[in-house]
C-alpha cells in the first residue's frame, strides 16, 4: 500500500505531521487528513487540550504504538495548534512510516466490521 502521508528523515529523526481530535471515546488512529507532503496522521485522542494533556496522552499514544521511550518522541511544532510536526529519534522514516501504515490498516478494518454487523 502507498502510504497517502509523508514521514521524512531528518537530523533530528524521522518527522511526520499528525492533526489531533482531542476528547474522542478513545485514543486511536483516525485516518489521514489532506494530501501528499502536506497530509497529516489524524489521532484521536481521549485527553482534552487543556494544560497540555493532549500533547502528553499524544507522546504517551505514539510512544505505544511505535515502541519507543516517551522521550524519544517530540512535538516540534504546533504545541498550542490541533496541527502538529512530530519527531521520532531512533527509528528511521520507512520504520515509523510501516508500523503507522499498519495501525491505518487496522483501523480501517475495524471501521468496516463495525459497519457490516
Amino acid at each position: 500500500m502507498t502510504m497517502p502521508f509523508a514521514v521524512k528523515d531528518t537530523a533530528e529523526g524521522a518527522s511526520f505531521l499528525v492533526r489531533v481530535a482531542p476528547r474522542a471515546s478513545r485514543n486511536a488512529i483516525a485516518g489521514v487528513i489532506g494530501e501528499g507532503a502536506e497530509a497529516a496522521v489524524k489521532i484521536a485522542l481521549s485527553a482534552p487540550p487543556v494544560e497540555g494533556r493532549a500533547n502528553a496522552a499524544l507522546v504517551e499514544f505514539l510512544s505505544e504504538l511505535l515502541g519507543t521511550p516517551r522521550s524519544a518522541i517530540e512535538i516540534a511544532g504546533g504545541q498550542h495548534a490541533r496541527n502538529k510536526r512530530i519527531v521520532v529519534r531512533g527509528r528511521s522514516a520507512s520504520q515509523v512510516a510501516a508500523i503507522i501504515d499498519g495501525a491505518l490498516e487496522a483501523s480501517e478494518k475495524t471501521q468496516v466490521q463495525r459497519g457490516a454487523g
